[in-house]
């Protein structure tokens, strides 16, 4: 029948869907569920303005224009300041032509949800659209994987390259990771060392990309600078996954709270409402402190909540992101500024109940 409807190709992919494993099955229905239902709403909006929203590595004379404040004095055009007698520089438009990088925390911590949707499964919808938007303008796209297999350490590398079979392999990757390398001991009770997998990717992404940070940054400290150094080559997005429950306890009267990574846990009244307000207000200083980071990293920074709708996300995400480029052409240095979605009041990521690291 399949021969009959679609000939030997048809053939070849009900046979390829027969022998698929689980996980890639898995993946196969999850791409297919997101582009009818996400990718369909955000066609059309990389095209057009595609050039200003992710950054090639190619340059093409665009325009020239009169010398503004922090304007690269490499790029005056001398011959044209000679004639007009005021400085001029030249405008690049940057080719469509680019590298996107995904570093995907996969600890413990992302696997947590108050609600029908884990922080893990927005980790992967994300990356799947983002993925699957950039590589069908024929651009590559690579991942790296920090703690899939439960252990503090860098998993796999994912090479970057091109098309919808890549996202398949990179979404198969976050369902099923790769069995250990042998001779590799495991660690047990091991907390989030964010630190080792951005100076993995410092080594890794070679050539100028676009790097997306998905990770919910509960860690222990020292990821600052590696962060800041992977700013200062490449494009860098810090994509930060939450819960509603991180932010704010309600009353629920005793409830155990686990650390995921390390397996400790206690129990706690949130009917107490001193308790609920020392919460608040500890979870609002590390929201203070986190913003703060990734403002002096001079990255973006996108906040995705497990109740947020993922297809508006990203849109008001992309509206920003080309109104920071038109910014950034007008010669105004709006990028150590974080950029945040106003969906709601983001207060911290604070400490996280059963099932998340504190």
């Amino acid at each position: 029948m399949f021969a009959r409807l679609f000939g030997k190709k048809g053939e070849a992919q009900a046979s390829v869907a027969a022998t698929a494993t689980p996980a890639a099955r898995r993946a196969e229905t999850l791409l297919r569920r997101l582009e009818w239902t996400v990718l369909r709403r955000l066609d059309g909006l990389l095209q057009g303005d595609y050039r200003t929203l992710m950054r090639g590595s190619g340059l093409d004379l665009a325009d020239l224009r009169e010398y503004q404040h922090h304007d690269d004095v490499r790029h005056i055009d001398w011959n044209v300041t000679a004639r007009l007698q005021t400085p001029h520089v030249r405008v690049f438009t940057e080719d469509r032509e680019m590298a996107a990088w995904f570093l995907l925390d996969l600890s413990p911590s992302v696997n947590f949800g108050s609600g029908p949707q884990l922080k893990s499964q927005v980790l992967l919808d994300f990356t799947a659209v983002l993925a699957r938007l950039i590589g069908r303008h024929g651009n590559r796209v690579g991942a790296v994987l920090y703690g899939s297999r439960g252990q503090p350490v860098v998993d796999a590398v994912l090479p970057a390259r091109g098309g919808r079979t890549q996202v398949l392999r990179l979404m198969q990757m976050v369902l099923q990771p790769p069995a250990p390398k042998p001779g590799v001991a495991a660690q047990k009770d091991g907390v989030t060392q964010l630190s080792d997998l951005l100076r993995a990717a410092v080594h890794t992404v070679r050539q100028r990309a676009t790097v997306f940070v998905v990770s919910d940054f509960i860690s222990e400290p020292g990821w600052e600078k590696p962060l800041g150094e992977l700013a200062r080559r490449h494009d860098v997005v810090a994509v930060r996954v939450l819960d509603p429950l991180e932010l704010e306890l309600p009353d629920l009267g005793l409830i155990p709270i686990r650390d995921a990574e390390t397996g400790d846990q206690i129990t706690v009244d949130t009917h107490d409402p001193g308790f609920r307000q020392r919460f608040a207000r500890i979870a609002a200083q590390r929201e203070a402190q986190l913003r703060e980071s990734l403002g002096r990293a001079g990255v973006d920074t996108l906040e995705l909540s497990t109740d947020d709708d993922l297809a508006e996300a990203v849109m008001r995400f992309i509206e920003l992101r080309k109104r920071r480029q038109r910014e950034s052409r007008n010669g105004l240095n709006a990028r150590h500024v974080p950029t945040q979605l106003p969906t709601r009041d983001r207060r911290s990521l604070g400490a996280q109940p059963q099932g998340a690291r504190p």
